[in-house]
């Protein structure tokens, strides 16, 4: 919850010295989200390359359907987004898909998508990254008794390895804490390969 609410509390401080001009012509009409995008990547590929060896010994320590956890996550979370659009106007459907894509992991994808497409749509692609973030931080209880336990871990998309792990946990049980973090690595690691499929096709 703090890392979101500091989320926000950034993106709105730029929005603020934007408006009032606070920041060099240099910084608003330079490529910098290209140069943070590239700096976010390399840190997101030292992370997982740190996790490799563990993450393979969890998959071989654990049944193959772990695999289909953060499979049914994607599938889901994207047939969502194709009920959401009947209600959306005025929004392509591979821009709704891509902030879907996201999977919780507002960082990176708001950044991506906004360097694809444009700002506009990163921006939504934050919010609502975050909003999943928050909302299987304050759900994952009531997710867990409706829904099951794996619920929750689904819901919490690619942030059930850190930031909803203790949440899950909790709910849960430990013995689901190896699923969840499998869950969100897999998904990290697919979010950039997934929006930028999307935005390729359609």
């Amino acid at each position: 919850m703090k890392n979101s609410i500091t989320a926000i509390l950034f993106f709105v401080a730029g929005i603020a010295c934007a408006k009032l001009e606070f920041i060099p012509q240099i910084v608003s009409d330079g490529n910098f989200t290209l140069y943070v995008l590239c700096f976010q990547m390399l840190f997101v590929g030292i992370c997982m390359g740190a996790e490799l060896n563990r993450s393979v010994i969890l998959i071989k320590s654990l049944n193959i359907k772990i695999l289909l956890v953060p499979f049914t996550a994607v599938v889901g979370t994207l047939l969502g987004v194709v009920v959401f659009s009947v209600f959306v106007n005025g929004m392509p459907l591979s821009d709704l898909l891509a902030v879907g894509s996201g999977f919780g992991y507002y960082s990176l994808s708001s950044i991506y998508i906004s360097e694809i497409r444009n700002e506009t749509l990163g921006a939504i692609a934050l919010l609502a990254n975050i909003s999943r973030e928050v909302i299987a931080l304050l759900f994952t209880p009531l997710f867990a008794k409706r829904f099951g336990k794996l619920a929750p871990i689904a819901a919490a998309g690619a942030t059930s390895m850190d930031t909803c792990l203790p949440v899950i946990t909790s709910a849960v049980g430990r013995d689901y804490a190896i699923i969840s973090v499998f869950s969100g690595v897999v998904l990290t690691v697919l979010v950039p390969f997934i929006i930028t499929f999307i935005f390729s096709i359609m």
